[in-house]
């Protein structure tokens, strides 16, 4: 059966928390779904022009924390208020501190953070490169020293129905399970 849809349903969609700075040194943040891992230190996200964006560009840093499970209503706050009309963080009630790497704020609510360079900005485009300089993660989600996407509980925002989705049940494993056809 055809499926007659407007708008494609790609998944997972992230839930990706931007964090800036603007000139005067106050924090935003904005939720963005749409983005992927280019290598092992860089991000790319899409994003249309906000607040963060005005902000990034003049201040070449960035946050990427994780949306949670434990961090849907923030997180969703972060996407429906505009950093231009209000103070984000103070109307949500987080707690920061700026990264010791970049010029950007950590959201400490969230377990998960990526601190970045901008790399790239291509305004025409809409894509941002960002270049990791950093990870910080709570030990709570840590397990052998590695991130453990069980105990993080992310999450994915789901296009067709607009709601969030956590990301978690291990059905395999990864390079091994495909050796059965072999």
């Amino acid at each position: 059966m055809e499926f007659d849809s407007k708008q494609a349903v790609i998944v997972p969609e992230g839930v990706f928390i931007i964090g800036t700075y603007d000139e005067n040194g106050v924090p935003n943040a904005m939720n963005a779904a749409w983005g992927i891992q280019n290598d092992n230190e860089e991000i790319t996200l899409f994003l249309a022009k906000h607040k963060t964006t005005e902000n990034l560009r003049k201040t070449g840093a960035f946050t990427v924390a994780f949306g949670t499970k434990n961090t849907v209503t923030i997180s969703d706050y972060f996407g429906i208020e505009s950093g231009s009309k209000v103070n984000k963080i103070e109307k949500a009630g987080v707690h920061l501190h700026k990264s010791t790497h970049v010029n950007a704020p950590i959201i400490e609510e969230y377990p998960l953070t990526l601190e970045c360079e901008v790399k790239e900005w291509d305004e025409r485009r809409e894509m941002l490169v960002g270049k990791i300089i950093a990870q910080q993660a709570d030990e709570s989600i840590l397990t052998d020293g590695k991130i453990d996407l069980g105990k993080l509980q992310p999450i994915m925002y789901d296009a067709s129905f607009h709601v969030y989705r956590v990301i978690g049940e291990v059905v395999g494993q990864a390079f091994s399970d495909g050796k059965k056809l072999k």
